[in-house]
């Protein structure tokens, strides 16, 4: 796939990779972006925050972690950093774990996806993770709403200006 990349262009003040999400456009409710930085100033991760609920909390997180980055390291009933980062928007400090993970086989835009869905013990919570063709592992955590195979439609390379200081 071709945009599933790195990019080699004027580097910008964000990641140095191409952050697959849902525009911002395309998206009725508000957008929050956080950056995961490395005591090195290099970028460990982006994570979205699609809000649906008029403030009341986010509907959607979607993360991109590159390889190496330590975001990724979890046990085997640990959740994934951006059903954490959902949890904690919303305010629930309930314990939770993963139950159970399945790989699923997605077509997107004439291109296999091998999608990793991850059951939590919170019902209420969809997840799904994938790998792109260049190291960096998208994570979309859902509150309230599953994840459809047509929610990848949707994604596609966020522009580097929205990453730039200034």
């Amino acid at each position: 796939m071709s945009f599933l990349r790195r990019r080699s262009a004027a580097t910008p003040a964000g990641p140095d990779f191409d952050v697959l999400a849902m525009d911002p456009g395309d998206w009725p409710g508000n957008l929050g972006a956080g950056l995961l930085p490395a005591p090195d100033g290099s970028c460990q991760g982006v994570f979205l925050r699609y809000d649906l609920f008029g403030g009341r909390g986010p509907a959607m997180i979607i993360g991109n972690l590159p390889e190496g980055s330590p975001a990724r390291e979890l046990t085997d009933d640990e959740v994934p950093f951006e059903v954490a980062q959902l949890l904690a928007a919303l305010g629930n400090d309930e314990p939770v774990t993963v139950v159970q993970s399945e790989d699923t086989p997605v077509m997107h835009e004439g291109n296999l996806l091998i999608v990793k869905r991850i059951k939590c013990s919170e019902s209420r919570i969809s997840c799904a993770q994938f790998d792109r063709s260049d190291g960096v592992l998208v994570t979309i955590a859902s509150w309230d709403r599953p994840i459809t195979d047509d929610l990848y439609a949707l994604l596609k390379p966020l522009p580097a200006e929205l990453f730039q200081q200034g």
